[in-house]
């Protein structure tokens, strides 16, 4: 090839490759965007039925790493005291009266709401998914994310992503077959001071669940680190001791 040439298509080449998005980036950005690496947080999950009656959740919420979530109820009555742990793909529900954890899946919802386990106990988008593609808008990124495993709740995601902001604005999550689940819906950024900046509401509805919603409040989010310890079946019944 002439000399020359090979030098033009070089340079036309640079700026392309320069300005070309990185989706895995944007998405470890999002990650840390929406909670830090190790966090407490309060948690109010009201579900909405289709006569409008509303049932109503409490959690305090503690989590470290990319995978690794403890969740506390406070509420209702019937659920105070009842304990839910993630590692990784693995979930657990522990009940007080019963006296030892209980396998539960991602798919299953320990609060009967649209949110499942794995909305409810979410753990780093970065631990669950690749990014197949990434487009850019007029105000937003468009992440196409698919699954690393089978055990993740959702097979495909597509994430709108504010390119201010970095956080998202819209989810849509997808079955195997293509089947749209549910649409996630960040909403009410605030600032939750320590350098956190984030969604307090997040709503979701299914096509499965016709005239259901479900939205999820946040407050007292705040960095804390925990020992690794508490993040184990061991510990669950002594997880009341850990709030301040």
């Amino acid at each position: 090839m002439n000399k020359l040439l090979w030098l033009v298509l070089c340079f036309i080449a640079l700026p392309a490759t320069a300005t070309a998005l990185d989706g895995t980036q944007i998405l470890q950005k999002v990650d840390r965007n929406l909670e830090p690496q190790s966090y407490e947080s309060y948690r109010k999950l009201i579900d909405i039925q289709p006569d409008g009656r509303k049932k109503e959740s409490v959690l305090y919420t503690m989590k470290k790493g990319r995978d690794k979530v403890v969740g506390l109820f406070l509420a209702p009555p019937s659920d105070k005291g009842r304990v839910t742990l993630r590692l990784g793909d693995n979930m657990w529900l522990f009940i007080p009266d019963v006296g030892r954890p209980i396998r539960i899946t991602s798919l299953q919802s320990v609060t009967g709401s649209v949110f499942n386990n794995a909305d409810i106990l979410r753990i780093d988008y970065t631990a669950e998914y690749n990014v197949d593609a990434a487009e850019e808008q007029k105000d937003a990124y468009l992440l196409s994310l698919k699954a690393k495993t089978g055990e993740v709740a959702y097979d495909r995601l597509k994430m709108w992503v504010d390119k201010q902001a970095l956080l998202p604005v819209t989810i849509e999550a997808y079955a195997a077959s293509g089947l749209l689940l549910k649409t996630l819906r960040f909403k009410d950024i605030k600032d939750f001071g320590g350098g956190i900046k984030r969604p307090a509401t997040l709503e979701t509805d299914s096509p499965l669940y016709k005239g259901y919603k479900s939205v999820m409040l946040w407050s007292g989010l705040k960095k804390r680190d925990f020992p690794d310890e508490i993040f184990t079946l061991n510990y669950l019944p002594r997880i009341q001791e850990l709030r301040k």
